[in-house]
């Protein structure tokens, strides 16, 4: 059974940091890209950063562009490090796998639960 489990979100205030970490068992995902999103209340989830296996090239939103990094060890664990966070990166952030990097949350084949991140101003 595929499980990825994401860590570390919290309450922090603007203009700090927090990393998040995502494990993932059941399955050896080398040749995995992947992925954060993240969804606000009210809000359609959303494509924050990914990493592909075939050469750790990484991509990231504009929002998270300069303020986050994406990165991965064993492969089988990805990070997010977010820096100057602000009160609008407030939400639930769920890491993700698939054989396919891409920026649409619908073509991500597997999912964490999920990590509350809020960011008080």
């Amino acid at each position: 059974q595929v499980q990825l489990v994401e860590s570390g979100g919290g309450l922090v205030q603007a203009g700090g940091s927090l990393k998040l970490s995502c494990s993932a068992s059941g399955r050896t995902f080398t040749n995995f890209a992947m992925g954060w999103f993240r969804q606000a209340p009210g809000k359609e989830r959303e494509f924050v950063a990914f990493i592909d296996w075939i050469d750790d090239s990484t991509r990231y939103a504009d929002s998270a562009k300069g303020r986050f990094t994406i990165s991965r060890d064993n492969k089988n664990t990805v990070y997010l490090q977010m820096n100057s966070l602000q009160p609008e990166d407030t939400a639930i952030y769920y890491c993700a796998a698939n054989r396919v990097a891409n920026t649409s949350y619908r073509a991500w084949d597997y999912w964490g639960q999920g990590t509350q991140v809020t960011v008080s101003s």
